[in-house]
């Protein structure tokens, strides 16, 4: 199953995204369920959606997507996190990578994605998120799966020129990161290892990997994390960006206004943004 949050006559709105359109859940349990992550909170609820049958669709050219959560309460990222990124910037440090985005730094599918006017290096990095399910706190890896309600696209655009030895300043600027298009639930991705994930910039592939080759896994990530923080439905971790980010290029790409920018995860999803100037 594939759920989206998106806007709908004006209004915001989440449901079951299909080939050929939106079931809208929100005029169904709207008054219960005001977005996607509070029907996350209730598993019951989203377990009744998937034997929802569409007797109306919503057709994709009247809605404008939204970030799959468009208001975690926590949004945290992994650096580093596969092996040639690792070789690309040096890296040494044995410890997990983290910081934090800010819900408002993101965007939706199809949106437009800014560069801010203080960089000239705004860089792309696409990567898987996870959506958690399930009051996660101090998990262990073998159990964490079963607080995952599924999986989707970012592209954590970073503006390196504010980066430096830290994170937070270069992750953080308005409408950087896109999310997106959909939630797909874990039922629907058995094993991620063998997945492919790639970005695309002006349909020239620039990052390629398996997700098998992250250095810290999925499970090892949500019980590092869920030690010392508790985690909630809906919040959102991004996993770390391959090997072949613009800075590190030769001579460095950097993204412009007008670029088209693609991340693309097996069975996971298609996130399509196009670059704007602030």
């Amino acid at each position: 199953m594939k759920l989206a949050s998106y806007l709908f006559a004006g209004k915001p709105g989440y449901g079951v995204m299909l080939e050929e359109g939106i079931i809208d859940l929100s005029a169904r349990f709207g008054n219960k369920y005001p977005d996607l992550k509070s029907l996350l909170n209730d598993s019951a609820a989203l377990a009744r959606v998937s034997q929802i049958q569409a007797d109306s669709l919503i057709s994709f050219d009247l809605i404008e997507f939204l970030p799959v959560i468009p208001n975690p309460n926590k949004i945290l990222c992994v650096g580093m996190n596969y092996k040639e990124k690792r070789k690309e910037f040096s890296a040494t440090e044995n410890a997990m990578t983290l910081f934090t985005r800010f819900s408002d730094s993101q965007i939706g599918h199809l949106q437009n994605v800014i560069k801010p006017a203080y960089t000239n290096q705004f860089d792309y990095e696409g990567e898987l998120a996870i959506i958690i399910g399930k009051p996660c706190y101090r998990v262990k890896a073998d159990d964490a799966f079963h607080y995952i309600a599924g999986y989707s696209c970012y592209m954590d655009g970073s503006v390196r020129d504010w980066q430096y030895e830290w994170f937070t300043a270069g992750k953080n600027w308005l409408k950087t990161g896109a999310f997106g298009p959909c939630l797909t639930t874990i039922d629907e991705v058995p094993d991620l290892d063998g997945l492919t994930i790639q970005t695309i910039l002006n349909n020239q592939r620039v990052q390629h990997d398996f997700l098998g080759n992250m250095v810290y896994k999925v499970p090892n990530i949500i019980e590092y994390i869920s030690t010392f923080t508790p985690l909630a439905p809906g919040d959102v971790i991004i996993t770390g960006s391959p090997g072949g980010v613009g800075k590190k290029r030769n001579p460095p790409l950097f993204l412009q206004a007008g670029d088209k920018l693609e991340v693309i995860i097996d069975n996971i999803g298609h996130l399509t943004n196009t670059i704007a100037n602030e």
